[in-house]
């Protein structure tokens, strides 16, 4: 891929949670004796930049900054590793000797990629990176909103040792007494089982592309249709990827289905959720709660009234944010990228 005499030109486009420095440490671990040089940009997210979800001017989605932004730091790069950097096909006319394209999130969705490969550029990504930082949250955003942590923390450090959380009327369930349905059964989703199992919950999972392994069963895990899960669960927590398919799949009515006195949890994205039904379902009672780290839109408008509601538990879109996914993302770009310039082929190519 590279002559002797041209040394190997990195690309890392990180910010304040993927940072550069990580890439940089696992690539030359990895690539120890190649002749290596790198270069990085920081973008100020999240702390200023804002991350546009979906813009129908360009090809790509959830990104940051214009294509434009990015056109002279590409020029001389053999491998480019980005997390929000938005790489059209116009980027690409800017980047002639660009061979590999690393994006260090579970889908390349801020890359063009119909121009890509028509460059013959190979893409890898890091899926799974984060699905253990996003079913522990989802296991502790449960507990939180069953358990009233949350309002029992604010009520202390307000000065108010509310003493009600104590009465019959007020305190939650345990999970050894809950059925938890898991709609949606990837990496994530599998993790929030495994996780469950300890706790003594009745688990059940709703996924028409996945199936039971044997230790699933041996675990007492069940797999029943969509309809069954919601009449049966007293939580019911959302893992899908958001597709044509999976938007707005909890509606009223689906809200309907469920168990008088149930939960929602949603750590993945806010499209899959019907927010006007949930509050309705709130507030009327038909719904004992919610645990919420994503909306739709997202961030929420200040003056929203699901967020004035005091039966919900609620996160700034921040479930995967941990310290070892960047890390674990770091090392699974790094594997590819070796074994890409070892004529192998990548353990986590985008098809």
């Amino acid at each position: 891929m590279q002559s002797a005499q041209k040394p190997l030109n990195i690309g890392i486009i990180g910010d304040g949670f993927m940072q550069p420095a990580f890439f940089e440490k696992a690539l030359t671990q990895r690539l120890a004796g190649r002749d290596v040089r790198f270069s990085r940009m920081e973008l100020d997210w999240p702390l200023r930049l804002v991350s546009t979800k979906h813009d129908h001017s360009l090809p790509v989605a959830e990104f940051v900054g214009r294509p434009e932004d990015y056109f002279s730091f590409l020029a001389d790069l053999d491998i480019l590793i980005t997390h929000l950097a938005p790489i059209t096909g116009e980027s690409l006319k800017h980047a002639p000797d660009l061979k590999i394209i690393a994006v260090s999130r579970g889908g390349p969705v801020n890359i063009e990629m119909p121009a890509a490969r028509e460059r013959g550029i190979t893409v890898v990504n890091t899926p799974g990176r984060n699905a253990s930082a996003v079913a522990e949250f989802t296991v502790a955003s449960l507990l939180a909103e069953t358990r009233n942590l949350i309002r029992g923390h604010l009520s202390v450090a307000s000065g108010e040792f509310r003493r009600e959380f104590y009465h019959y009327d007020h305190t939650g369930p345990e999970l050894c007494e809950l059925t938890v349905g898991i709609i949606g059964y990837g990496d994530i989703g599998t993790r929030v089982a495994r996780l469950l199992q300890p706790f003594g919950c009745r688990i059940l999972v709703a996924d028409p592309f996945k199936k039971l392994t044997d230790a699933d069963r041996a675990a007492g895990i069940e797999m029943v249709s969509f309809d069954d899960l919601l009449a049966q669960s007293d939580v019911v927590t959302l893992h899908p990827r958001v597709t044509p398919q999976t938007k707005g799949m909890i509606g009223r009515d689906q809200i309907a289905r469920m168990k008088p006195g149930a939960y929602i949890v949603n750590t993945t994205r806010g499209q899959v959720l019907d927010y006007v039904a949930l509050y309705d379902a709130l507030v009327s009672g038909h719904l004992r709660g919610a645990a919420l780290d994503t909306f739709d839109p997202e961030p929420p408008p200040a003056d929203w009234p699901l967020l004035k509601l005091p039966n919900v538990t609620l996160s700034p879109h921040i479930a995967g944010a941990s310290r070892f996914s960047i890390t674990k993302a770091a090392k699974m770009i790094a594997e590819d990228i070796g074994l890409i310039l070892d004529g192998k082929q990548p353990l986590y190519p985008t098809k």
